[in-house]
This record gives structure tokens, sequence and C-alpha cells, in this order.
């Protein structure tokens, strides 16, 4: 394939890019649904304990060893973004 393309060949379907990128867009958007529906218990219980901010939330989660989605640390807009994703209010 590398000598192709270094020949000018073109590589790929473009008549099917629109589709296969909704296809993975679908797919991206299923892991991070499954992934906060399963925080969903874990902030609830974060919020029993008198956790109520988002700084607080995020402080919370990293102190319990809970990695975000992309396995970092949790930010006040992470955890926004979780509840906007799982219709919990902030």
């Amino acid at each position: 394939m590398a000598a192709k393309k270094a020949a000018g060949a073109s590589l790929g379907n473009p008549r099917n890019l629109v589709h296969a990128g909704d296809i993975g867009r679908a797919a991206l958007i299923d892991v991070a649904d499954e992934f906060a529906s399963r925080l969903i218990p874990v902030i609830q219980a974060i919020r029993a304990t008198g956790a109520l901010t988002l700084a607080a939330m995020a402080m919370e989660l990293d102190r319990r060893g809970i990695r975000s989605a992309r396995g970092g640390k949790w930010h006040r807009s992470s955890v926004r973004n979780l509840l906007d994703r799982t219709n919990l209010q902030a």
C-alpha cells in the first residue's frame, strides 16, 4: 500500500466516508453513554455525602480513584459533561 500511495494512487473509498464517520461517531457515543451510566450510582453516593458542587464532585471522584473517561483526573467541566449526559442536575 505504501508503494501505491507513493505512486499517487488514491487509497480508500471516498463514497462511503460520511457513512463510515457516522458509524464511528455512533460507536463513540455508545461508549460514552455506557461510561456515564455506570457512574450514576457513584455520583449519587458522592452527592449524599454533601459534595454538591462540580469541584467537590471532581475532587471526590479523584479521591476515590475513579478515572475520567480518558483515564485522567476529573475537572469541573468533565463532571458537568457527565451530569449532562446522564440528565442529572448539577
